[in-house]
């Protein structure tokens, strides 16, 4: 079975200040976008296994900052361990490249010319608020902006943040993430 990616984004009832360990931080929505359907969906935390089984047929799970924020915190809901899961943490990438972490916000203001529509904090406060369009629409917008900052990536190869000098490139190789097949099976840990 050829599989594709699924990009994905997910926002916390609570922050660190609140608690400090990823499986009490609670899931308000994550966003997706399927490569395979061309899709995106949201899912509250009552559909996480929806979720999951979408994980499960993706080839990878690509996302900024997922390996160390979003994934820890879906591990809270997950019956099975999620590093089965073959990811591309585009995050990871930057920081092995150029020696530091950039946020989203940057690295898509220089590379897209888009700014993100609000921060996670403010997300935190839709959730208290129950304030759901406004939180599910967040969550897509920074899905979608992980999405077009891949896609490019993996069309120019190479992304751009801004230093004191201006524009700087950080060369990328990012097309091995939609050419691999996706043959090798993940091992399901959900009932069909």
């Amino acid at each position: 079975m050829h599989r594709l990616p699924v990009v994905f984004d997910i926002e916390t009832k609570h922050t660190f200040r609140d608690f400090n360990e990823h499986k009490k931080l609670g899931v308000s929505v994550v966003a997706s976008y399927d490569f395979a359907t061309g899709k995106t969906q949201t899912f509250l935390e009552d559909e996480l296994n929806v979720l999951f089984r979408l994980f499960e047929n993706a080839s990878y799970l690509i996302g900024y900052n997922i390996n160390s924020f979003d994934l820890p915190v879906l591990q809270a809901y997950y019956p099975g361990d999620i590093t089965i899961f073959k990811t591309f943490d585009i995050l990871d990438d930057i920081k092995e490249r150029i020696g530091r972490r950039l946020a989203l916000n940057d690295v898509i203001s220089a590379t897209c010319g888009k700014k993100k529509s609000g921060h996670g904090l403010m997300a935190i406060d839709y959730y208290k608020e129950g304030k759901w369009e406004e939180l599910k629409a967040y969550c897509i917008d920074d899905t979608m902006y992980t999405k077009e900052l891949f896609d490019y990536g993996v069309k120019n190869g190479e992304i751009f943040y801004l230093n004191e000098n201006g524009k700087v490139p950080i060369k990328v190789k990012w097309g091995k993430y939609m050419e691999d097949p996706g043959i090798i099976e993940t091992p399901l840990a959900l009932p069909f």
